[in-house]
Formats: structure tokens, sequence, C-alpha cells
């Protein structure tokens, strides 16, 4: 009799538990009670945010851990993922920005000048991203997914948001130039322009890596296979770049801009400050006719509070699906102090920088913002600060593939 057996098919119908159901029934009413309040095309946000969630889960599409790595280890798997996704997006986005509209609508770019208040702000919301353990769209999908150290890092980041706003005026006054976009050559010349850098960065990365480490990296071998694996994750992390500038473009074609996570933590924290008897329509950053608008609606009104919610809600479905919702409030103190402290530096910095690693980074440059690269270049640097920082609050053993997403 041959000893040779078959690999094992994971083929098994997953337990949802309670928490998963939740999140199930979560996606469903909500979808039901925005559709009815609000419109179609509000709870077809919400179920955007609901797959962005489960995509980011289940890819482990990390910005904060590939950064890490590469700095800590050089290694490059996790970035040269990173210009897939710039790469498809820019190629989904530019001739539809460049025309102006999409499927009858309007539609605009993620585009802000490049100023001071960029660089000091990515600069700053680099080094949270390390001391936080993820970056806005990993605190989101983490803290979905039960852990409970992320949503100390969440609950700060809402803090720091909002405290930017209270001098957001003086920031956006500090000198800048005006908002360039690569789309400004024409779709195909834009394209081309950065699909170079896209390569370039990307050929770093593969040298980088060679020279540290003698070879690439290879994806870890799955648990499971098939449809399985979709469903339950790990899934391959250029599928999960895939499935996210998808996901960014459907957006586009719903909301008539790009993807973004942080505005809606200020939002959060405008509102609680209202609770607590603090004005805070007093701040230059709220009189501003949009903002001023979003703080007087309700939050469910707001397509980046919608989409946020839908995230959080996808991710705690797939970490369900994956069986590995498990929360726990086992935190060392000084991982603790790291995620206040990450977390206040990551709101600040997304704040006076227009935008985190989704609205700045992904989306800015998926609209051939260049504050999107200045960002990236700022974002980058904190970043190295960062990891500098981490074995500190996290001992040696966690500097480069701890808890970061």
């Amino acid at each position: 009799m041959s000893s040779i057996t078959a690999p094992t098919r994971d083929i098994a119908a997953p337990s949802l538990g309670l928490s998963g159901f939740g999140a199930a029934a979560a996606l469903l009413l909500g979808t039901l009670a925005l559709g009815l309040t609000f419109g179609a095309r509000q709870a077809a946000l919400f179920l955007v945010g609901g797959a962005l969630g489960l995509a980011l889960y289940h890819a482990a599409f990390g910005f904060t851990s590939a950064w890490r790595v590469f700095i800590s280890e050089g290694r490059g798997r996790g970035l040269r993922a990173q210009m897939v996704l710039l790469a498809l997006a820019v190629v989904l986005f530019f001739p539809v920005l460049s025309s102006g509209s999409l499927f009858g609508m309007e539609v605009r770019g993620n585009v802000s000048p490049l100023s001071t208040s960029v660089l000091v702000g990515a600069f700053i919301f680099g080094i949270g991203m390390q001391l936080g353990g993820g970056c806005a769209s990993g605190t989101l999908f983490t803290a979905g997914g039960g852990n409970a150290r992320m949503l100390v890092t969440l609950l700060f980041f809402i803090v720091g948001s909002v405290l930017a706003t209270i001098n957001f005026d003086w920031w956006v006054s500090l000198p800048g130039f005006q908002p360039v976009t690569l789309v400004s050559l024409g779709a195909p010349l834009g394209i081309a322009v950065s699909l170079a850098i896209f390569a370039a960065i990307a050929g770093l990365t593969v040298l980088v890596e060679r020279r540290r480490n003698g070879q690439l990296e290879a994806a870890p071998p799955s648990p499971r296979h098939g449809l399985a694996r979709y469903l339950r994750g790990p899934w391959p992390l250029v599928f999960g770049a895939v499935a996210l500038a998808v996901l960014n473009f459907v957006t586009l074609a719903l909301a008539g801009r790009p993807w973004g996570i942080t505005s809606a933590f200020a939002l959060w924290g405008a509102k609680a400050s209202q609770l607590v008897g603090i004005d805070p329509t007093a701040w230059a950053y709220w009189q501003m006719p949009g903002n001023a608008r979003a703080l007087s609606e309700s939050v469910f009104a707001d397509i980046t509070s919608v989409m946020n919610f839908g995230i959080i809600a996808g991710a705690m479905l797939a970490a369900s699906l994956a069986g590995r919702f498990a929360p726990s409030l086992r935190i060392p103190l000084r991982s603790l102090l790291a995620a206040v402290l990450g977390g206040l530096l990551l709101g600040y910095g997304a704040r006076i920088a227009y935008g985190c690693n989704i609205g700045a980074y992904f989306s800015g440059i998926a609209s051939g913002s260049l504050h999107g690269w200045l960002w990236a270049v700022a974002a980058f640097a904190g970043n190295v600060i960062g990891v500098r920082l981490r074995p500190f609050f996290f001992g040696e053993a966690r500097t480069a593939r701890g808890d970061g997403a």
C-alpha cells in the first residue's frame, strides 16, 4: 500500500459563530436601513465598505507591515503588491478622471496642494503607523477583526483627528505649491509615467531584497485551497491588491470621488465633542461648507463614515469565516502606550496632510496627484523613525513582523 496521501482539501463549511452572524446581520440590516433612509447609493457604498473590509482582512493587506519589513529586513513582497495596486488603479482612474464623468455623473480625484502641512503630517503619520500598529485601513480592519489593542489606536486616532481641526487653518496657511496632477498630461502619458515609476520602485525592492537576503521571499503556503481559500482566507497578496483597486474604482463610480477614511474620524470626534459641551463650529475647519454640512447632518449621511462602518463589519465577518475572531483585553502596558501615542500621531498627521495611506497615498496617486507622492516619501521617512522606536514598546522580537497591518 502506498504511503503517499493526497493533500487535504479544506471544503468544510465555515462556522460563523455569534460574531459572524452579527456582522452578516449588520451588513444586511444596515444596507436595508440606509437604502430606505438615505437612498440606494448610500446603501451600495456601505456594501462596498464591507467588501473592502473582507478583502483587507483576508489578504492581510498591510501598508504598515509591508514598509516595516522592507525597512527592517529588506523584504519587498508587500511593497511590490502595493505597486500592483497603484498600477491597476491609475489604469482604471486616469481615463475617467480625464473625461470628468462616469456613467453621466461628474467625478473628481483626490488632488491636494504640495504643502508643508502634507510633508509634516505624512511624516508624523508614518511614525504613528509603527507605534499604533497600523495605518488608517489597517486600524479599521484589524479592530473589526477583533484586535482589542487596535480599538485603542482607533479611539486615539479619532482624538488626534479632531485635535488637528482646531488649528487646521494655520497649517494650510504655511508655504506650499498649487495642486498638480499627472492626469493633466493626458491619460495615456500620465499612465505611462506612473507605470514607469511603479516599475522602478518594484525593481529597487528586488535589488535590495536580493542584496540583503540572497533571494526573493516566496509567498507562504496557504492552509486552504480552492473556493475555501477565497471564502475563509488567506488570499494571495496580489489578489487582494486587485480587489482593492477595483473596489476603489467602484467607490469612484458611486460617490463621484475615490475612497477615503480619515475625514470621518474627525467628524466622529467633533460630534463627540458636541456631546460633552465643546463647540467645534468655532474652528475654521468646521466652517468650511462641506465640513459644516457633515457636522450638521446624521453621521449616516456621510459617505466616508458609512464606508468605514462597512469596513469594520466586513472585517468582522472575514475574521469569523477564518475562525480567528477572538478578542483579548490582555495588552502590555508599553504596547498600550504605543497605541495611544500612535493613534494621536495618526489622527493629527492624516488631517493636516489631506489624508492617510488611503486618501492621500492610494487614492491620491490613483488620481495622479503629486501630493500623493510627497505624502509617500515623507511617510516612509516617518516609518524609518517609527521602526527604530518600536523596540522600546514591543521588544526586539516584534520589530519586524509584529502586530501592524
